[in-house]
This record gives C-alpha cells, sequence and structure tokens, in this order.
C-alpha cells in the first residue's frame, strides 16, 4: 500500500480540499504523507550532518549529556535505552532531545527543562534551532487543517500548542549485527499531538493496518510522514486515531548501514486539559474518555511506561 503524497502547494490553492484530504487520510490511517513542505533542503542536510557528527563521537563523550532524572527529555539517550510500552526488549536505537527554548520567567518554563548543546559540535546548536522553528511552523499550518476537519475554529490547536514541550528527536539506529536480538523501534503509537517525520525514505517503518497487517511506509524522497499521536486521539474521541508503528531491521545487505531519522513531536502546553471535542461524541460513537487530563499530566504517565521516568 502506498500513501498517496498530499501537496503543501493544494494549502494556499485551496484550503479546504486541502483539510479534507490530510483529514481523511487521518482518519483511514492515523497516518499521511505530505510533500512540497517548504522546509528549506539546506536546513536539513544542516542538522543531518550536525546529527551524524555528534553520533559518531565517544560513547564516554555522549554519555556525558545524559541528564540524570532527566526521563530522557532533553540530551542523549544512550542505545538500548528506551524500550516501548508492553515490550520487554529496548530498541536499538539512540537519540538526542532538543525542546523548545522558553523565555525566563514565562511559567511553563518551571516545567519545561533547557536544552543542552554539545560543544564537540560547533554547528549543532543553530542547526537544530533553525529546524525547530521550521517544523513548528509546518506543524501549525498542518493542525489548522486538522481543526478545520474537526469543525473546530482554525486557530484552536495551535493555540494549544504554543507553549507546548513539542521535542525534535535525532534518532540514530546503528548497524546490526547478525545476531542482533530486538527491533530497531518496537510496536508503539506516538505521545503527543501529531508527529512529523524526516528521513524515513530508508525501508523500515510500518504500520499497523485494521485488518492485522502491517504496511510499509516509503515516501518519496524529501516528503515528511506525519501521524496521529494519542493525545490527539484522545482529545478526538479516537476519530482521528493513533495507529501502532514500528521500525523493522533492515535486510542482510543493509544491516551494515546506519539508519538516521528527525522527528518532530508536537506536544499541547503542559497545562492543556485534554478534554474530548463535544463535536467528537455522538449516539454511535460514546465519550470513550470521560475523565479530562492535562498534557503534563499525560505525558509522564506514558513516560514510565517507556522506562524512562520512575
Amino acid at each position: 500500500m502506498t500513501l498517496e503524497p498530499i501537496s503543501m502547494t493544494l494549502y494556499a490553492a485551496d484550503f479546504p480540499a486541502f483539510s479534507d484530504a490530510l483529514g481523511a487520510a487521518f482518519e483511514r490511517y492515523g497516518f499521511a504523507v505530505v510533500s512540497d513542505h517548504g522546509l528549506p533542503e539546506a536546513e536539513i542536510a544542516g542538522a543531518l550532518s550536525a546529527a551524524r557528527d555528534f553520533f559518531a563521537l565517544p560513547d564516554a563523550v555522549k554519555r556525558s549529556y545524559c541528564v540524570e532524572g532527566g526521563a530522557g527529555q532533553r540530551g542523549y539517550t544512550p542505545f538500548g535505552v528506551e524500550t516501548a510500552k508492553g515490550e520487554t526488549l529496548s530498541d536499538l536505537k539512540e537519540f538526542w532531545h532538543v525542546g523548545r527554548d522558553m523565555p525566563a520567567g514565562h511559567p511553563a518554563a518551571a516545567v519545561m527543562p533547557a536544552n543542552l548543546w554539545p560543544e564537540e559540535v560547533a554547528d549543532f546548536k543553530p542547526s537544530m534551532q533553525t529546524l525547530f522553528a521550521s517544523f513548528d511552523q509546518l506543524g501549525a499550518r498542518l493542525l489548522r487543517a486538522v481543526a478545520r476537519r474537526l469543525g473546530q475554529p482554525e486557530e484552536v490547536l495551535v493555540e494549544a500548542v504554543k507553549d507546548g514541550d513539542s521535542i525534535l528527536r535525532l534518532l540514530h539506529y546503528p548497524p546490526l549485527d547478525s545476531d542482533a536480538v530486538g527491533v530497531r523501534a518496537g510496536a508503539h503509537e506516538d505521545i503527543n499531538v501529531i508527529t512529523l517525520l524526516l528521513g524515513a525514505e530508508e525501508a523500515g517503518l510500518q504500520i499497523l493496518d485494521r485488518d492485522g497487517r502491517w504496511i510499509d511506509v516509503q515516501p518519496p524522497e524529501g516528503a515528511i510522514v506525519c501521524n496521529i499521536g494519542d493525545m490527539l486521539q484522545r482529545l478526538t474521541n479516537r476519530t482521528l486515531p493513533s495507529t501502532t508503528h514500528r521500525v523493522v531491521n533492515p535486510s542482510a545487505a543493509r544491516r551494515s548501514i546506519s539508519r538516521y531519522s528527525m522527528p518532530f513531536f508536537l506536544h499541547f502546553s503542559p497545562n492543556f486539559l485534554i478534554e474530548t471535542l463535544p463535536t467528537c461524541i455522538s449516539t454511535d460513537r460514546p465519550n470513550l474518555f470521560e475523565t479530562p487530563i492535562t498534557s503534563r499530566e499525560y505525558l509522564n504517565e506514558r513516560l514510565r511506561e517507556l522506562r524512562l521516568l520512575t
């Protein structure tokens, strides 16, 4: 199965048509592929180069950027630490998290930790800050389309994520030995609102369809894969499903090659109350989430399930 790319050129030319195409893909698969997204190729290449340089550093240097008790929310998380919910084997990956830079005195600054920046990679900080801002802007455009599809004011979701603890994750799946145990990323759903993913051209990403089949997702070069997270699934009473997905190990011919990707996880503001939208409740679709929960509380619940928070 191929998810047909939806071009962002349609966004300006016919916003309702773009909104309906994106919404239909999300409602059916929980995933969509977006092309012509406007993120400059030089920005993407610069960030990827800086990420490669960081992951090539000695293990001891990388581990010096682990944040004790930080639940992996900033800085470096070593290989084999994160474990998908319900899994016993850890994922075969390492990653770095860049978060939102909050001004001093901002109410959310108390619960959103400051970023770390590796001194060993000179262009790491500017590359990641630039890409973060571009992802944030693109995410806002997509959320306007989602809100319209849901019959909501176009800015309602944009406002909800404006000060959210969104995260740019730099992922490295190292080469695998022939006897490697486990998979690069176990079957899981994302925690957040929506995810925007760069780097899915390399084979491995699969989504679980309604009939129980695993389907390969291989977008065209440069396109972005977007998917619904659990927070938005909860807000919409599963009108927009958070689909199970995984990253399987490569073929024998590709096992010696690293895989890199850069997902951006949009989050609601920490105090945002995730309460089912009334327009997503009906006789045929009763409210599945009757107890509201704040974004921060929900995030912490899920981090405990991932063994990142105790």
